[in-house]
């Protein structure tokens, strides 16, 4: 609390795994120190109720209910190890991992009606969201009939789509069109000059080096003018490099680049260097078209070099759009 410990690790716990799940699902963590009182079911409601109270000190402390807050809840669910409690054993038909889920989205309820109780909540903009993809094996969308990854590639850690492309929900009442959609990119570094622009603060000259203010999506989600330059990222396993510009991605390897077998591999004779895809035709990523689109590879692959040089790439300026495939070139 406060950015300090409030108990040492004085005990021991053993590495804890789940029959019938893989060794990185279920109830798993692993052996290290431990405070004497820590109870790893208790966590969730614990971050929730640290919330809460921070929400009502702060409602307290507030005359005119107007003085801003921040408040970053970071919680480390549903990451495992998963602990759903009894209310919500057997409520999602997705096993434990579900169940989980369900009792997340009770959490942040519980914050929600908090803020809506001292009168914050139509005065908020709040953003949920998760920070990388599942781990949710082949096997476990057979069993359960799930796909925690909603039909995009991969999972956790890989370049492919599941890795990192994230659900982002805001709601910030009179700003933010309710039930609306936006179809343009956005990185998580993105919030750090989103917020300084909420605020009618420029971002100091060194700080938010690939962070873009994404505040007019928010106010219009339909708007055509991208906000931001092109997402340059390194997979988990730091293998892979990939490059998304409007409707192209290049990742410059093959292989998942994460959790998903085989993380990195050679070309294999005959096969391209790297895998390129057409998200708006083929969001599955189920066609590398690297070897019918030469220019799209060679504009991306500058790019990709461009922003990896550049010491911020806020402060370069947006490339021109990439060209959308001829007809021809769908064809082949």
């Amino acid at each position: 609390r406060n950015d300090r410990a409030v108990q040492p690790p004085t005990g021991r716990i053993e590495e804890n795994h789940t029959p019938g799940w893989s060794p990185i699902q279920g109830a798993f963590w692993r052996a290290g120190g431990i405070a004497a009182d820590f109870k790893h079911e208790e966590v969730l409601p614990r971050f929730t109720d640290e919330a809460i109270a921070v929400i009502r000190r702060h409602a307290a402390g507030t005359q005119s209910g107007r003085q801003p807050l921040f408040l970053y809840l970071a919680y480390p669910a549903p990451h495992t190890p998963w602990l759903p409690d009894q209310r919500f054993r057997g409520s999602s038909g997705a096993g434990l991992y579900g169940d989980f889920a369900a009792m997340v989205d009770a959490e942040i309820g519980r914050v929600l009606a908090e803020l809506r109780r001292q009168r914050m909540f139509d005065r908020t903009l709040l953003i949920v969201t998760s920070d990388n993809g599942p781990v949710w094996y082949p096997q476990d969308v057979q069993r359960f009939g799930h796909d925690s990854a909603g039909g995009l590639r991969g999972m956790k850690a890989d370049a492919w789509e599941a890795g990192h492309r994230m659900p982002f929900l805001v709601r910030w009442p009179e700003y933010a069109p309710a039930g609306a959609v936006c179809r343009q990119v956005i990185c998580f570094t993105d919030v750090m000059a989103t917020l300084a622009d909420v605020w009618g603060l420029p971002l100091p000259e060194n700080a938010g080096a690939d962070s873009f203010s994404f505040l007019p999506l928010i106010r219009e989600p339909q708007r055509a003018e991208p906000v931001r330059g092109p997402f340059v990222m390194k997979s988990g396993n730091g293998k892979l490099t990939l490059v998304r510009w409007g409707r192209w991605k290049l990742i410059d390897g093959h292989g998942s680049g994460g959790f998903t077998r085989p993380g990195f591999r050679r070309p294999e004779p005959g096969e391209p260097p790297g895998q390129l895809y057409d998200l708006a035709a083929d969001p599955g990523e189920t066609r590398n078209v690297y070897a019918q689109h030469p220019q799209i590879v060679r504009r991306l692959s500058a790019l990709m070099k461009q922003i990896r040089d550049a010491p911020m790439s806020r402060k370069l300026p947006l490339p021109e759009p990439l060209p959308a495939p001829s007809n021809a070139d769908s064809r082949r």
